[in-house]
């Protein structure tokens, strides 16, 4: 089966969408547990994707990647972002041990919604010949691809990643010093191992641990799982 290119736009939208979207808005409503109300009064506290959508990160870069993987026949990672929600860390009540929670938020909500999007596959497997199983399914999978490629990039401890911020939560001031002061450039590095072909090597041991973990939970036969995947990415 392969999905021509408007019924993998299709199948991705949702998942994209609510993946790097409520990514953002876990951010802010951690950082107001802990005392810090930026969000809150940018009213970017919120599950309405549109106050967090960027026209870049949410819609031309991933539409662009779908359009070029589909035309060239390749199966590239699909990403983007949101509008980053503005989280003031001076005013968390720990600044340095709260940043952990704040930053883990996002790469947390990622791996909720994968679990919940797997659930959506049991539940198309469990209305067969509906009609809605097969366009459930792919979705389903889209869903979990989509939502393990960002928890896994964004826990790569270098900042301004949510994995950098983790990492400087828990280092020793003077290393946390030094690791804080490489953000600048961790676009610049992440582009670089992204080019050298090294960014898989630490992004896909976790990507794909969690379809696994996926499958383990909802009891999915997890070949069958890859072969949706494949399925979407093709």
């Amino acid at each position: 089966m392969e999905l021509n290119l408007i019924q993998k736009v299709s199948v991705f939208a949702l998942p994209v969408i609510f993946a790097i979207t409520l990514h953002e808005a876990a951010h802010g409503y951690a950082a107001l547990r802990f005392g810090d109300r930026t969000a809150e009064s940018q009213g970017r506290i919120s599950l309405n994707p549109i106050r967090h959508f960027d026209l870049v990160g949410t819609l031309i870069v991933p539409l662009t990647i779908l359009v070029i993987s589909k035309l060239t026949g390749g199966a590239g990672i699909l990403f983007g972002w949101a509008k980053p929600v503005p989280v003031n860390f001076s005013n968390l009540r720990r600044p340095k041990q709260d940043m952990l929670w704040v930053a883990a938020a996002g790469p947390g909500a990622n791996l909720l919604m994968a679990l919940i999007w797997a659930g959506l596959i049991k539940l198309a497997f469990a209305m067969p010949g509906s009609g809605f199983e097969m366009p459930l399914a792919l979705m389903g999978a889209a869903g979990i691809f989509i939502n393990a490629v960002l928890m896994a990039l964004n826990l790569i401890p270098l900042p301004p990643l949510d994995g950098g911020r983790i990492a400087v939560s828990l280092l020793p001031r003077q290393l946390a010093y030094h690791l804080a002061r490489i953000e600048p450039y961790g676009i610049f590095i992440l582009l670089g191992l992204m080019f050298m072909g090294l960014l898989g090597v630490f992004m896909w041991p976790l990507i794909q641990s969690l379809i696994q973990l996926a499958a383990f939970i909802f009891d999915i036969n997890p070949v069958e799982l890859l072969a949706l995947i494949q399925i979407v990415l093709n």
